[in-house]
């Protein structure tokens, strides 16, 4: 694994090759959760853009979720024709994204990963995702996220 500086130095640059800009903070404390991010960065809990990764015949899919949301992966999988969609492991997920849980970006893994966009967070204008470790998050627009992500937008609960 890449050191922390490292990994969020290619979420900086995965969002400049997008087009996006460097949004990228670095807080002192974990963020690791959507209720922690929230309360440092001063936002609703459903303006935190959770990017779960889980198994899904045996390649990563990436959920971008709605903080306040619990993901629904039998509604998930049966709306897209999928099959069943596992929770992954630390391990995979590490190998898949390069970052650790609690700090996955949307973006910046070494392959583009297959991804879901939560609908309810179309209702915010601004949208935190974490940006590769448990200290760093991206500020992102929905309709940017859909784009940097190549995301099907879906209701995920």
């Amino acid at each position: 694994m890449l050191p922390v500086s490292d990994v969020v130095e290619n979420v900086r640059a995965a969002l400049l090759s997008a087009g996006l800009p460097d949004t990228v903070v670095v807080v002192p404390d974990s963020v690791a959760t959507a209720a922690t991010a929230a309360a440092v960065l001063g936002c609703e809990v459903g303006a935190i853009a959770n990017s779960l990764i889980f198994e899904c015949g045996g390649e990563p899919l990436l959920i971008l979720a709605s903080g306040a949301a619990k993901v629904n992966v039998k509604m998930v999988a049966r709306e897209h024709g999928l099959p069943k969609i596992n929770r992954a492991d630390p391990d995979f997920v590490l190998a898949h994204t390069g970052q650790p849980v609690g700090g996955v970006a949307p973006l910046g893994h070494p392959a583009l990963i297959r991804a879901f966009l939560d609908t309810d967070l179309a209702q915010y204008s601004v949208l935190w995702a974490g940006a590769g470790s448990h200290q760093a998050m991206l500020s992102i627009s929905y309709q940017q996220l859909l784009e940097a992500t190549s995301a099907t937008e879906t209701a995920v609960r």
